[in-house]
């Protein structure tokens, strides 16, 4: 700990923290996911290691002042690698009753709360079930309370602006974001330069939300009220330019990537949904890389423009959510049918029907894996951070390229909004994923015709012909199709030899081993995730090596084919444990093909696992495990 002087005189003492997880929250008119954003943009240029949770309501707009439209967004910065956004707040920057209430008991003892006083009124603390003024009476006694009167102290920096009240204080949620700037010495100018573009076309709101913002700032500045501000200093991260980055924006990214390295051009055909609407806004400014967006009228003319494009020699894309891919799903098996290459990204989110719109779930991977009539498989690919989803569009457009057929890519809402540092991959670092046309006649008769079901004897795949091209005329669709010649067939034998080939391509797709961390190399337990839970898994893991017990930990990238080392990983443990966001579907694949008794621990509340609560899962399977040793 070190004293300093700051520029008003004052002594302030500086502590340095290796971590600190601070939650914004207030109405979701108060622009809390801006400000979280803001700062964690502060943070990664900063050099921190982060990660984040944004959580918001799903209504557009709803009644202010309630528990159900309160928005919150969470950040985890430290001076070293961390995995998760973090358990609990130890900082919670509440802007009215509603905030408090809904966050309060997130809190650890001791944690501090800075209170935007002016929302406190009685109207506003009846509308929650207040019965008295939290503020007043002893509940917050366990908690550091600051009251600071944000709107009061916005609207008096901005009195000479001509802004009217209301408009003056839409900028409070910058005074806040000024305030935690000063307290955690987080730069200023990348916020300032931030709002002058944001608000290019309104420059006398951009001035006015830097005046709000640089108010907060000397608010902290000069009052008597914090006696002490916190240092978290730069992480040490293998060199490279690095960037902040959302599990959206990276999908975008990879298929930008996709196509460079393919070669090919990309239509991207979806409908907006939550919450992978994103990753449409993000590809529709990226035209210069030879792509075309397609907003359609709906999910099914998404994936139509995307299967469409497939067959005329594009890479198709298509993204939506999990009722989107109900609504493609017929158009899906379509595609496996035609055994054209096409990418399928489904952010998953809570469910059933609409579900949780802006929550979190990982339920859709049995959807993934049967959610078509008939025998209709495709491989699955999951990212396992925001950063994790440009490496799994390359990996799924190889696999869709190189066999032929449609890829779904399962990331989800926590990694969609989540956010994290990025290392920017050099370009002659990316794979080489073009692709080589038909250019010939291929009958196996020896006539100068094209048959498109004629296949590598290697991987499987059905040459790709550009309609149009001399002499390849061909025909494909639903029904199903002779083998090699590929006209419609009826028959039975020829049936069940093209269920097999298409299974045997998805089978024989080539896929890592699984890699297993294992320090000790004495674990008996070892616990399985995939997608978003590798956070939270991998910080439970530590939080059990920390006291002393060995467990091993391993995470699946690709669902199907599994990795072809999975079975015997599985049955070198004494147990395995399998964290999933869902009822168990991991779990059920995992017996139903090796037969292992895994342990499966759920979790279906549209929020990610927390850190703690695995740890406890952990810990209670190795001393079980042990006990039954001993």
């Amino acid at each position: 700990m070190s004293t300093s002087v700051n520029g008003g005189g004052r002594a302030t003492k500086v502590t340095k923290l290796d971590r600190v997880v601070i939650r914004f929250a207030g109405d979701s008119g108060d622009g809390m996911q801006l400000t979280g954003d803001r700062f964690t943009s502060e943070a990664a240029s900063f050099g921190n290691d982060l990660a984040t949770l944004p959580n918001f309501p799903a209504e557009i707009r709803a009644p202010a002042g309630t528990l159900p439209g309160v928005s919150s967004f969470q950040i985890h910065f430290a001076d070293y690698d961390i995995l998760t956004p973090g358990d609990r707040p130890d900082v919670l920057v509440v802007m009215n009753p509603a905030a408090l209430k809904a966050n309060i008991g997130d809190l650890p003892v001791g944690g501090m709360v800075i209170v935007n006083t002016d929302e406190f009124s009685k109207r506003n603390l009846t509308k929650v079930g207040y019965d008295s003024d939290p503020l007043e009476d002893d509940s917050l006694s366990s908690f550091q309370v600051y009251p600071v009167a944000m709107a009061t102290l916005t609207q008096g920096a901005l009195a000479d602006t001509g802004l009217s009240k209301k408009d003056a204080e839409r900028c409070k949620n910058m005074f806040a974001l000024g305030l935690l700037s000063w307290m955690y010495h987080r730069p200023t100018e990348g916020t300032e330069r931030f709002l002058r573009e944001k608000f290019a076309r309104k420059p006398d709101i951009a001035e006015a939300n830097i005046l709000a913002f640089r108010a907060g700032w000397n608010y902290g500045e000069t009052t008597e009220a914090f006696a002490v501000t916190y240092e978290v200093p730069p992480a040490e991260f293998p060199a490279g330019t690095y960037r902040q980055i959302t599990g959206n924006a990276a999908l975008a990214y990879g298929i930008v990537a996709a196509g460079q390295c393919s070669r090919l051009p990309v239509l991207l055909g979806a409908y907006p949904i939550t919450p992978a609407s994103d990753i449409l806004h993000e590809l529709s400014k990226h035209k210069n890389f030879n792509i075309t967006t397609v907003q359609a009228e709906d999910e099914i003319a998404g994936i139509g423009a995307a299967l469409g494009a497939s067959y005329g020699g594009s890479l198709g894309v298509t993204t939506t959510s999990g009722p989107g891919i109900a609504l493609k799903s017929e158009t899906i098996g379509l595609a496996v049918m035609a055994e054209l290459p096409l990418l399928i990204i489904d952010v998953q989110r809570g469910g059933p029907s609409t579900g949780l719109p802006t929550k979190t779930e990982q339920a859709d991977l049995l959807l993934a894996m049967f959610g078509r009539n008939g025998e209709s498989p495709l491989p699955i690919v999951a990212p396992n951070s925001p950063g994790d989803c440009f490496d799994a569009v390359i990996e799924a457009t190889r696999i869709a390229l190189k066999y032929r057929t449609p890829v779904m890519l399962l990331s989800d809402g926590a990694i969609a909004n989540g956010s994290e540092p990025w290392l920017i991959p050099r370009v002659e670092d990316l794979p080489d994923l073009s692709v080589t046309f038909a250019s010939e006649p291929n009958a196996l008769d020896g006539s100068d015709e094209h048959w498109p079901y004629v296949r590598d004897t290697e991987t499987l795949a059905r040459e790709w012909a550009i309609p149009g091209t001399p002499g390849l005329q061909h025909r494909i669709g639903g029904l199903e199709k002779a083998d090699g010649k590929g006209s419609i067939s009826y028959d039975p034998d020829n049936h069940d030899r093209m269920v097999r080939l298409r299974q045997a391509k998805v089978d024989g797709v080539t896929v890592p081993d699984l890699e297993v961390d294992d320090p000790s190399g004495d674990a008996r337990v070892l616990v399985l995730g995939w997608g978003s839970s590798y956070g939270p898994i991998g910080a439970g893991c530590r939080r059990v090596r920390g006291q002393g017990m060995a467990i091993a930990q391993a995470h699946l990238r690709h669902l199907n084919p599994f990795p072809a080392n999975l079975g015997e990983v599985l049955r070198r443990y004494d147990r395995v444990v399998v964290p999933e966001m869902n009822m168990g579907q991991l779990a059920l694949l995992l017996r139903g093909k090796y037969l292992v008794d895994v342990r499966s621990y759920t979790k279906v509340a549209g929020l990610p696992f927390k850190a703690e609560e695995l740890q406890h899962v952990f810990t209670e399977h190795v001393q079980a495990v042990e006990g039954v040793r001993a």
